[in-house]
């Protein structure tokens, strides 16, 4: 008896030049096996904890691999939204989405590395860096969608500026929420098409549900937010793939009203390890 459906969207590959072989062969494969998005981590540095300071450009990496794929989404987990200037992210985004055919996706975080906005960006504390998001996020909405915006912020300003083409999915393309906090989810109620629940959150999945789908309510979005989990670890799985182990987070996932899971493997097999899922665990959620 077939189960609940649910989209996969593949992650762990890492934004590293060590793995671009591997980036490349596993967006591509995964387009061929089924997935429904391709996302990477959007870091420059972080040291140890995202994988070091050797680092692609994710933006740019998903633009090379879109002409190589055709029906898979593309994007983030996450960006750190403010790291720089969402007027610039939002003609990034823009220009992979119309690159794409109408595929890209924009992971939304509020950053958590202090090394990397110490030398790229300018760090702030927690409640700043979510004021700022709340605000960049805003901006770029405006610019995805108007003809011509002219933004005062506390933060941002914008004068005059004109953003096209604008982005082939309308409104715009889906944003990933992947906040672990209060005023992230409170935001993923506001802006987000989908909101990933990490097993990491500051609360549980259905309290952390609870708090955006009450939010999305009181800005008159209801049933517009998706929910996603994750089956293993992020930003990669750091353990051996075990089917049993995958198969629970799937029906954990259907168990709890996500509409999609993210697929991390580890390094080491990850193409054994996605070939395998998708050939024997996807089907059951189709």
């Amino acid at each position: 008896m077939l189960r609940e459906e649910l989209e996969f969207i593949l992650s762990g590959t890492g934004n590293s030049p060590a793995d671009w072989k591997l980036i490349d062969v596993a967006a591509s494969e995964s387009e061929l096996l089924g997935f429904w998005g391709f996302v990477m981590p959007d870091h420059y540095m972080g040291g140890r904890e995202f994988g070091g300071n050797s680092t692609l450009d994710t933006w740019l990496a998903l633009t090379h691999i879109a002409p190589r794929t055709e029906t898979i989404r593309l994007g983030t987990l996450v960006t750190p939204i403010t790291l720089r200037p969402p007027s610039i992210l939002a003609k990034m985004v823009s220009t992979l989405d119309n690159l794409s055919g109408g595929r890209a996706m924009l992971g939304v975080g509020a950053g958590s590395s202090q090394t990397e906005f110490d030398g790229y960006g300018q760090w702030s504390e927690s409640k700043i860096r979510v004021e700022k998001t709340n605000e960049a996020l805003s901006l770029i909405l405006k610019l995805w969608t108007d003809d011509r915006v002219d933004f005062r912020g506390t933060y941002y300003s914008s004068n005059g500026a004109i953003l096209e083409p604008k982005p082939q999915q309308k409104p715009h393309p889906p944003l990933l929420f992947g906040g672990v906090g209060r005023k992230m989810l409170l935001m993923a109620g506001r802006y987000a098409d989908i909101c990933l629940i990490p097993p990491f959150s500051q609360f549980s999945f259905g309290e952390a549900k609870k708090l955006v789908n009450e939010e999305a309510k009181r800005h008159g979005r209801d049933n517009e937010i998706s929910f996603a989990a994750v089956a293993g670890n992020l930003p990669s799985a750091s353990t051996e793939y075990d089917a049993k182990h995958y198969l629970k987070m799937c029906e954990q996932a259907v168990e709890d009203g996500c509409d999609y899971l993210v697929v991390p493997f580890r390094r080491e097999d990850y193409i054994e390890s996605m070939e395998d899922f998708a050939t024997n665990i996807m089907p059951s959620f189709r």
